[in-house]
């Protein structure tokens, strides 16, 4: 084990990490500069743990209901080899499937589903299965046979540490191109799906298309081959009935790489944390709150719906402008906090100098205030 491996675990308390999935990189992503999250996520901690503990527990997940009716319609549609599911994708390509598919299910060795004990090399020999049977099934051209790769263990370095991730299921060899399928259960109800849930789909589909093309480049193939094109598999309108839908996901992919990039590499965070930082969920809840203070957050409304510890830097920052939302903390210009915001409003505070716009914005938006309250009938 590394110096740097040990450290994460001595911050988790030693249990088994916490498995990453696009999920979860897709919000470390887009929250770059939240250090507290990047530790924790680096180190596999138990972040729904560690919020129960210190008293905020989080407040969002799926229910066990559209748990069972996810898993329900994902096998719907991929039953009988695929078929229904080939049948979708290259309808929605515009290709000619050129017969059945192959089908390789790459976690039933895990699962034990095939002859012979269950794999015991567990993320590493599958990670190799997939990554040598996803190479050999490289396209050489358009009329290359369809095949399908069900539960593919793909990888990726997220702050200096390698994630591995399983994306529902890659067609392969389709229009001589391989392309990401992500089968979600959100309904398309008369051609249209609830945006928010599309847009999370696609910066988790991006995740897998950069970790598929990592993998071909890393074999000697053309990263290229797995296309930007992303199959969206649904329900449509209020039954079970799947219908498929093209994501574009080069914008994602820009701001993915573009996000990665910045993020620091996790020996440099640990470098600056405290000797005896914590993240173990059994440690005192008093010392695990002042361990997690003393990592600089960078807290925003959008994290209560991304982030288990969300709620406690909610509860940190609630006197600081960042609780309300970026826009608002970056029209305010440098104001930090809200009993700022109050004296600048109010004239008695005239700012720093580099709060003079602010300041100007805030006092004409406290006369106007003013103004339509003193308007109103009694």
């Amino acid at each position: 084990m590394t110096s740097t491996a040990r450290r994460l675990a001595e911050i988790r308390g030693g249990g088994a990490p916490r498995r990453h999935n696009a999920r979860t990189i897709a919000a470390l992503t887009g929250n770059p500069g939240c250090d507290r999250r990047a530790v924790l996520d680096s180190a596999g901690a138990d972040k729904p743990g560690l919020a129960e503990r210190v008293g905020f527990p989080a407040r969002f997940g799926q229910s066990r209901f559209a748990i069972t009716r996810g898993n329900a319609f994902e096998a719907q549609v991929k039953a009988d080899g695929g078929a229904e599911l080939l049948r979708l994708v290259a309808e929605r390509l515009g290709v000619d499937p050129g017969g059945p598919a192959t089908w390789t299910d790459l976690g039933a060795e895990d699962r034990g589903d095939q002859p012979g004990p269950p794999d015991a090399t567990g993320q590493p020999g599958r990670a190799a299965r997939s990554r040598a049977a996803l190479a050999a099934a490289a396209p050489t051209g358009a009329d290359d046979p369809a095949a399908l790769f069900d539960h593919p263990l793909l990888g990726l370095d997220v702050a200096g540490q390698r994630v591995h991730l399983e994306p529902d299921l890659v067609a392969a060899r389709l229009a001589g191109r391989f392309h990401v399928v992500e089968i979600k259960s959100f309904p398309v109800i008369d051609g249209q799906a609830d945006p928010g849930k599309v847009a999370a789909a696609a910066i988790q589909s991006a995740v897998y298309v950069l970790a598929l093309r990592e993998l071909l480049a890393a074999e000697g193939h053309d990263a290229a081959l797995v296309s930007s094109d992303v199959v969206l598999v649904c329900p449509r309108d209020f039954a079970n009935r799947p219908v498929a839908s093209l994501v574009d996901v080069r914008k994602q992919l820009l701001v993915l790489r573009r996000q990665l990039d910045r993020m620091a590499r996790v020996d440099d965070l640990l470098a600056r944390l405290p000797a005896d930082f914590t993240a173990d969920p059994s440690t005192d809840p008093e010392r695990l709150r002042r361990s997690l203070a003393s990592v600089p957050a960078r807290y925003a409304p959008d994290c209560l719906a991304a982030c288990e510890l969300a709620y406690f830097c909610r509860h940190e920052t609630r006197a600081e402008t960042a609780a309300l939302g970026r826009p608002v903390r970056e029209a305010l210009g440098g104001v930090a906090t809200v009993a700022e915001v109050l004296a600048l409003a109010a004239g008695s505070d005239p700012g720093a100098p580099g709060q003079a716009e602010a300041a100007a914005l805030l006092r004409a938006a406290a006369r106007l205030r003013a103004d339509a309250l003193a308007g109103q009938p009694a």
